[in-house]
């Protein structure tokens, strides 16, 4: 569940899907530009940076590894986030890059003091997105919740994370995710 559901491999597939269901092929090329710079980059300088001895693992479990990594990524989402808008993207696909920001401003600073988890952070928030643009949301939710447990209770059996900082982190999140879209669509 840990290495499946890893933050990066959310980051890459979500935007990709967002843009099909809701604006088809041009959509998915949308989705594409997201997903390339705010998953793609950071995920080849993380395996990079594991490689080379910057980080311990991919999942970047040493807390005192992050804050760099999260910088590189907050100005890739960003670098993104204006390409979408000055090259006309959809607005729901500008959410979608809006809420990794977004999710990124509320864990971390969070985990500069705690290890609050990424995982069920990215995970939580990808779920109430997609119950935003998917038909029945209801059962989307519902769906999403069971596998945001499972990766929170991964990352908790293999002691990466205590079930609060999984809860937390899914809660996040989710939060920052519904912010945003309330907000922008």
């Amino acid at each position: 569940m840990t290495d499946l559901f890893a933050p990066m491999w959310i980051v890459i597939s979500l935007p990709l899907v967002v843009g099909a269901v809701t604006s088809g092929w041009a959509g998915f090329g949308w989705g594409v530009l997201a997903a390339a710079l705010c998953g793609g980059v950071p995920a080849v300088i993380i395996f990079g940076g594991v490689r080379k001895g910057w980080f311990g693992d991919w999942h970047i479990g040493e807390r005192s590894q992050r804050p760099k990594l999260v910088a590189v990524i907050v100005a890739l989402v960003t670098v993104a986030l204006g390409l979408l808008v000055v090259l006309g993207a959809p607005q729901v696909m500008v959410a979608c890059v809006v809420i990794m920001l977004a999710t990124l401003a509320v864990v971390g600073p969070i985990t500069l003091r705690w290890k609050i988890s990424f995982h069920t952070a990215v995970a939580g928030g990808s779920v109430v997105m997609l119950a935003w643009v998917l038909p029945a949301p209801v059962v989307v939710l519902a769906g999403g919740a069971v596998v945001v447990a499972l990766i929170g209770w991964a990352r908790a059996e293999i002691r990466d994370h205590t079930p609060a900082q999984a809860l937390a982190g899914a809660i996040a999140g989710a939060a920052a995710t519904a912010v945003t879209l309330t907000v922008m669509l």
